[in-house]
C-alpha cells in the first residue's frame, strides 16, 4: 500500500481549474486584490456566514496582522496547546505570551485560568479553537468586557464551524483562518480575517498592503501578506467541493467512532453539544491502561507507513524561545502537559479508502 498521511490536500479536477488560469493568463492580473481575490472574499463571507472577511497570502500572516490592526501591546493570554504561529505571532509583535492551561475535554483555554492570569499588562486574549471545538465564547466574552480586553480568535481549524446555530467565526474582535494545504478548504497556501466591520477591515487591507491607503498615502507600517489571483482562484474551485469533502470527513470520523467504541483505553475526542463540526481532525487519546504506551503505538503506525501525527506535541510553552517564562512552568499547565503526551491525530480526509481505513485500525486494535 502506500503511505498513509494524516491529511492529503483536497484537490479539485485539475480540467476544472484550467479556465481560472486562462482567465488570469488572459487578464494579466496576478496579485493586487484582483478579480478573483474580490470574488474569493464575497462568496467566502456568504459562506460562512459573516459580515467582512480580508484574505491573506497565509494564516500566519493574518495572526500578525490582526495583532497590528487592533494594536495589541504588553500581554497576551494564550493557550501552550496549539501549532507554534499562534504564539509566534505574538513575539513578532513584541508581545509576551502568557500561558493559561486547558479544559481536558475540549483541549481549549479553560476559562477558569484566564481570569487568573489577567495583569495591568494584559491587553487581550488569543484562544485557539482547537481541532475546530468551540471555545467557551460566552464565557471568555465576559471576562473580556470586564477587564475591557481585545479577544482575538485563532480559528485555523475552524473553517465552517457553528455552534448553536451561528458561525463560531463572527465570535471575539477578529478571528483567523488559514487555508494552509492541510486545512479542510486550502488555496494551497492562504488565511482570512474575518472583520466584525467596514472599518476594521479597511485598516487590515492596509496594513497588509504595506500599509497604503492610496499610491501616495502610507497610513501604518504595513507588510505584504496579499494573497495572488492563483490562489484566490484555487479558493473559488474549492468552494463548489466544500461540502461533499465535509461529508467525506465526517464519514471518517463516523467509521473510527464505531470502530474504538468498545476499547475504552483509546478514546475519540468529540466537539460540544450542538456544534456542527468540520472534522479538521481526528484526534485520539491513549490511556496509561492501554497495552503500549502512545509513543509505541505511534511508532508502530509508523512503522507501517501510516504516519499520524501528535497534534500538539510538545506544547509550545517549551519550546526554547518561551520555556524560560513563568508561565510555562509545567506544573502551572498539567492538563495541557497530560494531553499533549496522550494524544494522536489519526489520518482524516476524503481520499482515504476502506482499504486505508482497514489497515490503521489494524494497528489500533491489535497493538500489543
Amino acid at each position: 500500500m502506500s503511505p498513509i498521511y494524516v491529511t492529503e490536500p483536497h484537490l479539485p479536477p485539475l480540467e476544472e481549474f484550467m479556465p481560472y488560469l486562462q482567465a488570469i493568463w488572459d487578464k494579466k492580473r496576478l496579485t493586487n486584490s484582483g478579480p478573483f481575490h474580490q470574488q474569493l472574499e464575497a462568496e467566502l463571507a456568504a459562506y460562512l456566514g459573516v459580515e467582512h472577511l480580508s484574505l491573506f497570502a497565509n494564516g500566519t500572516l493574518a495572526l500578525v496582522t490582526a495583532l497590528q490592526a487592533l494594536r495589541i501591546s504588553g500581554e497576551v493570554i494564550t493557550t501552550p496547546y496549539t501549532f507554534a504561529a499562534t504564539t509566534h505571532s505574538l513575539l513578532w509583535n513584541g508581545i509576551k505570551p502568557v500561558f493559561v492551561d486547558i479544559d481536558p475535554a475540549t483541549c481549549n483555554l479553560d476559562p477558569r485560568r484566564i481570569e487568573e492570569a489577567i495583569t495591568p499588562a494584559t491587553t487581550a486574549i488569543l484562544p485557539v479553537h482547537c481541532y475546530g471545538f468551540p471555545c467557551d465564547m460566552e464565557r471568555i466574552e465576559q471576562i473580556a468586557d470586564t477587564y475591557g480586553l481585545k479577544v482575538i480568535y485563532d480559528a485555523a481549524h475552524a473553517f465552517g464551524v457553528r455552534h448553536h446555530g451561528e458561525s463560531i467565526l463572527r465570535c471575539g474582535d477578529l478571528s483567523i483562518l488559514s487555508f494552509h494545504a492541510t486545512k479542510v478548504f486550502n488555496t494551497f497556501e492562504g488565511g482570512a480575517i474575518i472583520c466584525p466591520n467596514a472599518k476594521i477591515k479597511q485598516r487590515i487591507d492596509y496594513l497588509k498592503n504595506f500599509g497604503f491607503a492610496d499610491e501616495v498615502t502610507v497610513v501604518a507600517p504595513g507588510i505584504n501578506g496579499k494573497m495572488n489571483e492563483v490562489e484566490a482562484a484555487m479558493g473559488l474551485l474549492q468552494l463548489k467541493h466544500i461540502d461533499a469533502a465535509l461529508e467525506a470527513r465526517a464519514a471518517i470520523y463516523r467509521h473510527y467512532a464505531e470502530a474504538l467504541a468498545s476499547t475504552p483505553t483509546l478514546t475519540l475526542l468529540r466537539p460540544p453539544a450542538d456544534t456542527d463540526w468540520n472534522h479538521a481532525y481526528c484526534p485520539i487519546l491513549v490511556s496509561a491502561d492501554h497495552p503500549i504506551s502512545r509513543d509505541a503505538l505511534f511508532d508502530r503506525l509508523k512503522a507501517n507507513d501510516i504516519h499520524a501525527r501528535r497534534y500538539f506535541y510538545p506544547l509550545t510553552s517549551s519550546f526554547p524561545m518561551y520555556r524560560g517564562l513563568p508561565s510555562a512552568n509545567p506544573d502551572r499547565l498539567g492538563n495541557a502537559h497530560r494531553i499533549a503526551d496522550q494524544v494522536i491525530c489519526l489520518p482524516i480526509h476524503p481520499a482515504l479508502g476502506n482499504d486505508d481505513l482497514t489497515a490503521i485500525l489494524d494497528v489500533l486494535l491489535n497493538a500489543r
